[in-house]
């Protein structure tokens, strides 16, 4: 996935968890738990998404290191990591800044990651 470096990818309002809750749900067979003790969003049982409470931040699995160093490198101001999360294919991504389109395409794209054969043929 490609973001965009200028200004207009910066949200104009914060997006709520209410709203990735919305955008989650959108997508098949996703069910709501949790995940540390926080947020999470599941496929049939496999992780897609957590809030990360501390800064308000969605953990999101990506396709490889080099797409998730891509995404630091384009937009810092909506994409970090910590360290914990250095050596994965994860990124956080700010719901202070992140435009709601990108975060509905990054989730579909996780999505399509974790999600069974069938319910990407029902998708299609």
């Amino acid at each position: 996935m490609k973001a965009r470096s200028t200004r207009k990818t910066r949200a104009k309002r914060p997006l709520t968890f209410a709203a990735v809750r919305q955008l989650a749900f959108a997508l098949p067979g996703v069910e709501e738990g949790s995940s540390y003790g926080t947020p999470a969003f599941k496929v049939r049982g496999k992780f897609l998404t957590r809030l990360r409470e501390e800064d308000q931040s969605l953990v999101l699995t990506v396709g490889s290191m080099v797409e998730r160093d891509a995404l630091l490198r384009a937009d810092p101001e909506v994409f970090h990591v910590t360290e914990h999360y250095r050596n994965y294919p994860h990124v956080l991504v700010r719901l202070a800044t992140v435009q709601k389109d990108v975060l509905a395409r990054m989730l579909t794209d996780s999505w399509c990651r974790v999600a069974p054969r069938r319910l990407l043929a029902e998708r299609d």
